[in-house]
């Protein structure tokens, strides 16, 4: 099992200073390789989801376990990243995760390698040109690798995205609404390309969209209002 979340809440508060509930799920577990759509719109949690996920924000209670995560090909079993200090986090999200979302987030001043180099960095290891040229060539821009962003098209920026996420063979990719700005042809194109790679990469994948046309190509969907308790409230 590569993901799995027990007895998970996140809170805000509210104008009043009364609590807000954000998340509540009991229970979600995601498989090696799966590729899993959570099926959601507004209001339903889905960023606050996915950023607890990352360990970009800490719940207020449960546990997300991931198994078979360690450094480099070492296999130290279960690691609850809701229990690491914030700078384990960013490292472990460094060389176990990737996340893709909803606008490309690429450096304007680098060129699209020097983009998929940076997301290297975030792991203590040595940057990989070859495999960072490697990818950028699965997403169609082997001739652009020097291609600053404003040079490229907004469905060429989210390829070198989908390219940064997967640099370094992380073991579950997370997209966020990751074609929602993207016209349908070139949507179904970035999202065969995610999936490729995932499936390259043997990473699992779960993401996050409203979109119908892409949510019904991912062989398990889940709804995010039956599955996050907070957003019946």
């Amino acid at each position: 099992m590569a993901l799995r979340l027990e007895l998970l809440k996140k809170q805000y508060v509210g104008p009043d200073g009364s609590a807000v509930p954000v998340i509540d799920v009991p229970e979600f577990s995601l498989g090696d390789s799966e590729q899993v759509a959570l099926v959601g719109g507004s209001g339903t949690g889905k960023t606050t989801l996915l950023h607890l996920i990352a360990g970009i924000l800490t719940p207020d209670s449960g546990r997300i376990i991931f198994s078979g995560t360690g450094d480099g090909e070492a296999n130290v079993g279960e690691s609850d990243i809701a229990a690491l200090s914030e700078g384990q986090r960013d490292v472990f999200r460094g060389r176990n995760l990737g996340y893709i979302f909803q606008s490309h987030h690429l450096l304007p001043g680098f060129t699209a390698l020097e983009n998929v180099l940076l997301g290297m960095s975030f792991t203590h290891r040595a940057a990989d040109p070859a495999w960072a040229k490697s990818l950028l060539k699965e997403v169609g821009l082997g001739e652009r690798l020097h291609y600053k962003p404003a040079k490229l098209s907004v469905g060429q920026q989210q390829r070198v995205a989908v390219a940064r996420a997967l640099a370094n063979r992380p073991k579950l990719v997370l997209a966020d609404e990751p074609t929602g700005a993207l016209d349908p042809k070139t949507a179904q194109q970035v999202l065969a390309l995610v999936r490729k790679l995932c499936d390259e990469v043997k990473a699992s994948l779960l993401l996050v969209s409203h979109d119908p046309a892409i949510v019904e190509q991912l062989p398990r969907r889940v709804s995010l209002a039956e599955l996050n308790r907070a957003s019946m409230v």
